[in-house]
């Protein structure tokens, strides 16, 4: 089972992670993005945290890398203004896992 943890973002905003243990990749743009997704199944990470303004950019690859077992890719939010995107994808999964919004515990119009 793998148990490797990564975080994909730019430097400012992922420098922390290294402190408890994470590995950190730098990535400024959405090909650099998409390339260390790529290498992160590849190695078999289990977690990858991902910044929030990266992911928007590259769905398509973040669609496919939810097809396999591993890693869990959870975008988070960085210094810039978060956009709610991790956050509408997790509620996204879990409708689609239970059938029910339990998160904003509204319904969708």
């Amino acid at each position: 089972m793998p148990n490797k943890i990564a975080v994909i973002g730019d430097k400012d905003s992922v420098l922390a992670f290294r402190a408890v243990g994470v590995e950190v990749f730098d990535a400024t743009t959405a090909e650099q993005a998409q390339s260390l997704v790529k290498k992160t199944i590849a190695d078999r990470y289990a977690v990858v945290f991902i910044a929030e303004d990266l992911a928007e950019q590259i769905p398509e690859t973040l669609q496919k890398a939810k097809l396999q077992t591993y890693p869990a890719i959870v975008p988070i939010p960085t210094g810039v203004a978060p956009s709610g995107f991790g956050m509408q994808g997790i509620k996204s999964d879990v409708e689609k896992a239970i059938g029910v919004d339990i998160i904003f515990n509204k319904e969708d119009k």
